[in-house]
């Protein structure tokens, strides 16, 4: 993180700040929100349309983001979304009626997912690699996430506010959850304010109207990728952190404190795997670290759905969030890797927004299955679709290389067999 001028260097830090602050509501948000919704007694299949409304709203702020940021002030259309999120947490507090619920959680994007998945990522991945070199990229992504997913450990932590509220303050349970909602809404608040202090250099390399500035080319790489990322976010749709919560809540009688831990202990493994995934892309490339830390992930989710008991399950699912994400920050390196400089918000745009309508469709199925079939089939149905992804990926795109690949790395180094040679050079 210490690559760069001291403007870029200030913009670097604005930019992860406000992702780091967005996510800890993000998933304080998420944690709290199932547990919540059942406090007020709505019903499990209820709880998967609230998480779908929010879904369902970031996406559509993605479509207008992809579509008109580069025409608007984006430091301000950034501030804006984080205010919006603020706003609509707030209202979440302050009623029962499921409407109200379901409105809330749309026009305030809220993020069931328990990731920071939404517009504000999109712009933000865009504009990142402005501030480093292409040898630098990977890197930058990987702390990005890092940050984000201590955020997201840390507001897995603050998810235990209400039990802290009822046992040393004496609040009523259902007044203990809105006060920790309302503390969501204020982060949410602090995030759009960082914005402000940003310069308008990272945006600088982005043109009016995007989509007569993409090549053929780009155009049908991004078509496949694009519906690839469908497949894998579609997958991740039956894993959010507010159903996933509410599975542990209800098969193993799991109280909010213990999952809270638990899903601070697996953001602080994601955080570390990040940096893992950026040391593993130089050495065999950024396809092959994404799609073979990833398989293995699901193969491990498989094992969480059929763990006999909390211990086994909470052990293996720690395991899993080690593997998980390190096709994170390799991916949107990729991504933007890929494209041209001046093509990047339209291809964030476009593969979060795939990604996000993926993810806004599932939650309902999943709520819905839980209910009438077993609690761990989303988990089931979820890995399968998950290694059929990453199978198809690999296939696809094992051929196109970023910039800094195509010197690097030779034919020696492409496939699963290079991995396990280059691994055991490494051993040794």
């Amino acid at each position: 993180m210490g690559d760069g001028t001291s403007q870029q260097l200030k913009d670097r830090a604005l930019i992860i700040s406000a992702a780091f602050l967005r996510s800890i509501a993000i998933s304080m948000m998420a944690v709290l929100l199932g547990v919540y919704l059942t406090q007020l007694n709505i019903d499990l299949g209820t709880i998967g349309w609230v998480v779908t409304a929010g879904l369902a709203g970031a996406t559509v702020s993605v479509v207008l983001v992809t579509v008109f940021a580069d025409r608007c002030n984006t430091r301000w259309l950034l501030c804006l979304m984080a205010w919006l999120s603020g706003l609509g947490v707030a209202f979440l507090a302050f009623s029962d009626a499921v409407p109200f619920l379901v409105g809330a959680s749309f026009f305030g994007m809220i993020n069931g997912m328990g990731r920071d998945r939404g517009a504000s990522l999109v712009l933000e991945q865009a504009v990142l690699p402005a501030t480093v070199t292409d040898q630098q990229r990977t890197g930058a992504f990987a702390w990005y996430n890092v940050l984000q997913d201590i955020g997201h450990g840390i507001g897995a932590l603050l998810a235990a506010m209400p039990i802290l509220l009822q046992r040393h303050f004496a609040f009523a349970v259902i007044d203990s959850y809105r006060v920790a909602v309302c503390v969501v809404a204020g982060i949410f608040a602090l995030s759009g304010a960082t914005y402000l202090f940003m310069s308008s250099a990272p945006f600088d390399a982005r043109v009016q109207n995007p989509f007569r500035a993409v090549s053929e080319k780009t155009k049908r790489i991004l078509v496949r990728i694009s519906i690839l990322f469908a497949l894998d976010s579609l997958g991740g749709g039956f894993l959010t952190v507010a159903l996933i919560s509410v599975y542990f809540h209800q098969r193993f009688g799991t109280s909010i404190e213990v999952i809270a831990l638990l899903y601070f202990a697996s953001r602080i493994c994601n955080a570390l795997s990040h940096l893992g995934a950026a040391w593993l892309a130089k050495r065999i490339g950024l396809v092959n670290t994404m799609v073979f830390t990833h398989i293995p992930s699901s193969l491990l989710l498989i094992t969480v759905a059929i763990a006999p008991n909390f211990e086994v399950a909470a052990g293996l699912f720690l395991l899993r969030e080690s593997l998980v994400e390190m096709d994170v920050p390799t991916r949107q390196s990729y991504v933007m890797a890929i494209v041209a400089p001046h093509e990047r918000t339209i291809a964030s745009g476009v593969t979060h927004l795939v990604r996000m309508g993926a993810w806004a469709i599932a939650p309902v199925f999943a709520g819905s299955v839980m209910t009438d079939v077993a609690l761990l089939a989303p988990l089931l149905i979820a890995a399968g679709m998950k290694i059929a992804y990453d199978i198809m990926l690999y296939f696809s795109f094992r051929k196109i290389s970023p910039p800094e690949e195509i010197v690097t790395f030779g034919a020696n180094w492409r496939g699963f067999f290079g991995v396990i040679w280059h691994g055991l050079g490494w051993i040794s």
